[in-house]
């Protein structure tokens, strides 16, 4: 069962800005490493969807929001739902070029690497250490508090599973004496780092160190965008496993459609049980 206090974070619309266009709140003061989370936003029309709503009234301690809206410049809506959010949060804005607009190609990547050039710009100037996490927050997705907890600790690049991805109930990384030695999943377990954008958390501290990391649209095969970030930051043996050794699903892919478990095996595989 989905924890009774769990959060969704969806998609308005768009993707990511330049980094002097930010608009944020005053800075929390203290030693204690904050939580970044990345958001790109794709147009729609009306009110914010209900998981936006549901945002304003959750508090997560020392968060800050960068959500990225995919357009030439931040639209009314979305301004006026950032100022109402209650979290201190960062509005961007950079347009989705039309040709990476088609059916099958990634979504949110110039949105992500416009929020990755903001926190390093922000950042390039004040002294290491830098405490911090950055999680990217899809639009589809419903979060449980816990998982907040958990990314804290993160020391380079931390892992847990997600649910309803691959067309399974759940992936994850496969653990065995708190180090990943493979991937459960239901799409090309031969990927580098078989796992999904929800799936991950990275030190602020590794972001700045890689200045030139970035998620990539040429080379870039479909469905291998974590992967090739990943890549530039890290190796599988340094993965840091979370959630009860990555036994523990906290956040999941809530589409407002029917579940697709075309890939879930007619016979349990996997050497846990997970509870979904």
């Amino acid at each position: 069962m989905h924890n009774r206090r769990s959060f969704q974070v969806s998609v308005i619309s768009g993707e990511a800005a330049r980094p002097n266009n930010a608009e944020m709140r005053p800075r929390e003061r203290g030693r204690c490493g904050r939580r970044h989370r990345l958001t790109g936003t794709e147009g729609s029309c009306g009110e914010p969807p209900p998981y936006l709503q549901l945002l304003t009234s959750v508090e997560v301690s020392r968060l800050q929001w960068i959500l990225v809206e995919d357009a030439a410049a931040r639209s009314e809506l979305v301004t006026r739902f950032v100022a109402g959010a209650g979290l201190p949060c960062t509005h961007l804005h950079v347009p989705t070029p039309r040709r990476y607009k088609r059916p099958g190609l990634p979504r949110a990547t110039e949105q992500r690497n416009a929020g990755l050039a903001w926190l390093r710009q922000r950042h390039q100037h004040l002294p290491p250490p830098q405490p911090g996490v950055l999680f990217f927050a899809d639009d589809d997705n419903t979060y449980s508090l816990e998982l907040f907890q958990e990314m804290r600790t993160t020391r380079k690049v931390s892992v847990w599973p997600v649910g309803l991805v691959g067309g399974r109930r759940y992936e994850r990384p496969l653990v065995e004496n708190g180090k990943v030695v493979g991937w459960y999943t239901g799409w090309r377990a031969d990927r580098p780092f078989a796992i999904d954008m929800a799936g991950f958390a990275v030190s602020l501290q590794v972001i700045l160190s890689h200045p030139k990391a970035v998620f990539k649209r040429r080379g870039s095969q479909p469905g291998m965008q974590e992967s090739d970030f990943l890549k530039q930051i890290t190796t599988v043996e340094e993965l840091e496993p979370k959630a009860n050794n990555c036994t523990k699903v906290l956040v999941w892919h809530t589409r407002t459609e029917k579940v697709n478990l075309a890939n879930e095996p007619k016979y349990h595989l996997d050497t846990v049980n997970i509870e979904v």
